[in-house]
């Protein structure tokens, strides 16, 4: 079984300001397009937030790239190009998990960090390619997935799956080490023996049980098949995400 920590939603360059955790509960705000999309924030109920933590640069009205979606217990993500490759190439599919995770702060901007926001565990893999159509749209979803729209890269994937976003805020989904800077991660300790793609210079690895994560990227895999201490954390990790204590 493969893990994947995958970015999504605001940061510092798509959307320009992280996303915010508004009354105890994160609200991972999808990042602004200008194309293949069918969905405004408005239609998601974040045009307020979005225009409050932009001072209006976006905007209710502003079409936004709506991916992962989620519906009731349901999710459906969407991947393409060097990213999609690189999780083809690593072998993810049906069984394995995805924890999405982002950057979010309180509303003024305070406490900036990195924090797991959902997962999806893929029941299905559809390759759409570069020419999707209605007829690819998933069902159970109302809103029109952006992967099923306009022209994309020949490798063009939708992984579908139960799937949740998480309505608290709660240490043990954070990622950020506590007063450190927000790339420095507080990781479990069987991480780094299990390794992370895109992580594999020793240096960014701390004894203290700390990851110093790469800047850019957006799907880091870990295989934790047969390793029980890496899944007991996934599922306790995974229940923290669901509500459950």
């Amino acid at each position: 079984m493969k893990v994947i920590f995958s970015r999504k939603g605001f940061d510092s360059a798509a959307g320009g300001v992280p996303s915010p955790i508004v009354n105890g509960r994160p609200i991972s705000i999808p990042i602004p397009t200008n194309h293949r999309s069918e969905t405004t924030y408005g239609q998601l109920g974040l045009g307020d937030i979005v225009s409050r933590i932009t001072k209006n640069r976006f905007t209710a009205a502003s079409l936004c790239h709506h991916d992962p979606m989620f519906e009731g217990e349901k999710c459906a993500f969407g991947q393409t190009a060097a990213s999609q490759s690189h999780l083809a190439n690593n072998g993810v599919g049906v069984g394995d998990v995805f924890l999405f995770f982002g950057l979010f702060s309180d509303l003024s901007g305070k406490d900036r960090h990195h924090r797991i926001f959902g997962f999806l565990r893929i029941d299905k893999v559809v390759h759409l390619g570069a020419h999707p159509t209605l007829c690819d749209q998933p069902s159970g979803f109302k809103n029109r997935h952006p992967h099923t729209i306009g022209e994309w890269n020949a490798n063009n994937t939708i992984y579908l799956g139960p799937g949740k976003f998480a309505k608290t805020s709660k240490n043990s989904l954070r990622l950020s080490k506590i007063g450190e800077q927000i790339s420095l991660w507080k990781v479990p300790s069987w991480l780094r023996k299990a390794g992370l793609t895109y992580h594999g210079r020793q240096s960014r690895w701390g004894d203290d049980d700390t990851l110093q994560v790469v800047g850019r990227g957006q799907e880091f895999i870990t295989d934790i098949t047969e390793n029980s201490e890496a899944n007991r954390w996934l599922g306790r990790t995974i229940k923290q995400i669901c509500g459950d204590k």
